[in-house]
């Protein structure tokens, strides 16, 4: 297959960009295998939502950065393996390489064989975060990508609403543009607080942003 004229020049210009990224350099330094671990971080931080004991439930996990991020503020002293003091479970499509102490499950949440899964991975346990990476695959064609972000949201919005404790807490990423209104009123039927955030680690010329609701209505 044939590129399109200047691709090559834009591949280039990403490459470059990627590799001198200060937050690919630094996930490569703190052993994180994308730099995504730092988005979710200061949204922890900047909210305060995950706490050692919690039960936390990575819908869209793979390649697992964000499970790495919640694995190590569940342990103490913040170690990447050993002990760890809560339950996470990370849920994706695609294959996932193993994190110590996360329980993934490869599948779709939609499905009942999945959701059994799930129910035996939490043990009774009710869930105090989820946290949701998901995005759809971008067909360049916005009212067609728009629908997509709109059922994904539905989605980890019912998701919570049927896992969560009456005070958890939901973050996803979603984009702004055709589309967003409908997600934000989706957190806003869900959540009696629902807060916008745009992480540092969030390219500039990204659409994507982060909702964070959590008390549920």
């Amino acid at each position: 297959m044939k590129s399109k004229p200047g691709s090559g020049k834009v591949n280039k210009a990403w490459l470059h960009d990627h590799l001198n990224d200060p937050y690919v350099k630094q996930a490569q330094k703190d052993g994180y295998r994308a730099r995504a671990a730092y988005k979710l971080k200061e949204i922890d931080e900047t909210f305060g939502l995950i706490h050692p004991g919690d039960t936390v439930v990575d819908l869209g996990c793979a390649p697992g950065a964000w499970s790495q991020y919640v694995r190590r503020r569940l342990a103490p002293q913040g170690a990447a393996v050993g002990a760890l003091n809560g339950v996470i479970v990370g849920l994706d499509l695609l294959p996932m390489e193993p994190i110590e102490g996360v329980d993934f499950i490869q599948g779709d949440f939609r499905e009942d064989a999945v959701l059994a899964q799930l129910e035996a991975a939490l043990d009774g346990k009710v869930v105090d975060v989820v946290v949701s990476d998901m995005a759809p695959n971008l067909s360049g064609i916005s009212s067609a990508d728009a629908a997509r972000m709109e059922h994904l949201i539905e989605l980890a919005v019912a998701f919570a609403t049927e896992h969560l404790k009456p005070q958890g807490a939901l973050v996803a990423k979603v984009f702004h543009g055709p589309g967003y209104n409908t997600v934000f009123g989706y957190f806003k039927q869900a959540f009696q607080t629902v807060k916008v955030h745009k992480p540092k680690a969030s390219r500039d010329r990204s659409s994507e942003t982060f909702l964070i609701g959590w008390g549920l209505k």
